[in-house]
């Protein structure tokens, strides 16, 4: 008596997408997406914490990007070369964390012609060493016990720049509707 094969069966619950209207047209992108939203949150969440353990309870996931971005290769930075590494469109978001920033004492500008460039002060690289530190043990100590490879890391993080591109030109492609 032959059997016969019979389909792998679904789970009740389905995949676990965020907004099952939009899964409808492409199911995996829309896991993608919804890993996205969740993975963002808890990179954002991370960030506040971490900050908040150097000492700095008042910055906001942005602010911290911006304060790294600042310190990145301790060379001077205009605030467009941070949006444009940042890929943040909205300026003034921007102008703000540095503003809060400079009053913190973690960065100070310099005028140079009609531009202002930012540079992290002592207590800017401080607060990032720290950052580093604690990032360090809470981290990248527990990622390495997840058994991702360095090259399947570097892989996936090229995966993201290249599906932001996607979504980048998507945006204009909306904004033109």
């Amino acid at each position: 008596m032959e059997h016969e094969p019979t389909a792998p069966t679904r789970p009740a619950y389905g995949p676990i997408v965020s907004s099952e209207h939009l899964s409808r047209s492409s199911l995996e992108l829309s896991e993608l997406e919804f890993g996205l939203i969740i993975a963002d949150h808890a990179f954002d969440r991370w960030m506040v914490r971490c900050m908040t353990a150097t000492g700095y309870p008042e910055l906001g996931a942005l602010d911290v990007l911006v304060l790294h971005s600042v310190n990145h290769r301790e060379r001077a930075k205009r605030q467009a070369d941070i949006c444009l590494v940042l890929n943040v469109e909205d300026t003034h978001t921007v102008t703000y964390a540095l503003k809060k920033l400079s009053r913190l004492g973690l960065v100070s500008g310099e005028k140079q012609g009609k531009e202002t460039f930012f540079r992290t002060t002592d207590a800017g690289r401080n607060a990032c060493s720290q950052y580093a530190e604690i990032r360090e043990t809470c981290l990248v100590d527990s990622l390495a016990s997840m058994g991702v490879e360095r090259d399947e890391m570097r892989r996936l993080a090229g995966l993201l720049r290249a599906m932001s591109g996607l979504y980048d030109q998507a945006a204009r492609a909306a904004a033109s509707l």
